[in-house]
Parts: C-alpha cells; structure tokens; sequence
C-alpha cells in the first residue's frame, strides 16, 4: 500500500472510531469512508493495470481492495441505513485474508512491522464481525481499538515512511509499542464489559 493511502487509512480508521464512540455522526462518516474508500479502489486498479504481470505488485494491490470495500460497504451501509449483517460478513472473510497477509509479511517477505501491523488489522476486522455481522453489543470497545489502531498501524507508520525514517525505526520500538497496544486492548475488554453491565442493570 502506498504511504499516501496507509495515511487515509489512519485518517478513516480515526473518524471511524469516533463515530463507534458516539462522537462522530454516522452520516458524516460515511461521506468520508466514500472518499478513502474510492481511493482505496481506485489505486490498486491503477498498480494492477500498469503492473504489467508482475505477481508482487498484484498481491500487494489485492491487500488495498480490501481496505476499499470495507469502506465504501461501511459509507453506504451508514448513509443508507442498511443492516450491518452483510458489511459483518465480509469483515469475517477479510480478517481471515488479512491473517494471511499478515503470515506473508512475516515469513516471506521478513516485515516483521507490518507482520504484526496486519495481524493488528486481522483482530480489528474480525472485531468488526462480531458487532456488525454477530451483532454484539461491544461498540464502545470496538471504538476504543479503532481509535488506537488509526495512530499506530496506519499515521504514524505513514508518515515516517513518507519522512523516509520508517526503515530506520528500530523493530523493539515498535514491538514494544505493539505489546502495550495489545495489553491496553486486553485492559479495556474488561473494564467496558463491566461498564456494559453496569448500565444495562441500571
């Protein structure tokens, strides 16, 4: 994915927490999820067409699409008000795509960051199913990974690669942050659940 693109992911994802955390309006995220999502579509058409057979440049370009969908589906689902149950559906076939991409990254290309930045993105989607295709109530959860997914799986690697200083980035760095992702995330599973609890008992 081109650091351009990897940018307006963080920049959806980021309007797309927001908007699980009651903060952003569905409608108005939708605009911007039509715009990213276009994009997304777009941009790997481009790379497929010019990429003149070449097997890489095609599977990377194929790991695009599948930001694109998920957010044209996410914009017109929210605009139209359609039933998520479709839209949680290809979250479930997505994150096990993503699963893949993120083996790939690790054991064939040695991406040990995006290995786990596309393993983080793996647990998101699959989030997504749960409360859009499952129907589960752990929105506020879902907002709050979202959130913290938007920075440090697509901005900041965005932009330091766009400053030229992603390669540079030494891995335990960014390991060290990955974990302290992972046990916030871990963290706030069970203070919302308990949260949800209490006021549905109240």
């Amino acid at each position: 994915m081109s650091n351009v693109g990897l940018l307006y992911v963080g920049a959806v994802l980021f309007v797309n927490g927001l908007m699980l955390l009651n903060r952003v309006d569905g409608k108005s995220a939708a605009v911007f999820n039509l715009f990213v999502g276009t994009l997304q579509v777009i941009t790997p058409l481009y790379l497929i067409i010019t990429a003149n057979g070449d097997t890489t440049v095609i599977l990377n370009a194929s790991g695009i699409f599948l930001f694109g969908f998920t957010y044209l589906y996410v914009g017109l689902t929210n605009l139209f008000d359609l039933n998520t149950t479709g839209l949680g559906y290809y979250c479930l076939w997505v994150a096990v795509i993503a699963g893949g991409f993120s083996l790939l990254n690790f054991f064939q290309f040695g991406d040990m960051k995006f290995g786990i930045i596309w393993g983080m993105w793996t647990y998101l989607w699959l989030l997504f199913f749960l409360l859009l295709g499952l129907e589960m109530d752990i929105g506020s959860y879902v907002g709050k990974v979202t959130f913290v997914q938007s920075w440090i799986t697509a901005t900041i690697p965005a932009f330091l690669s766009l400053m030229g200083v992603w390669n540079a980035l030494y891995n335990l760095f960014f390991y060290i942050i990955a974990v302290a992702a992972v046990v916030y995330f871990i963290s706030i599973s069970f203070s919302t659940s308990r949260n949800d609890s209490v006021n549905k008992v109240a």
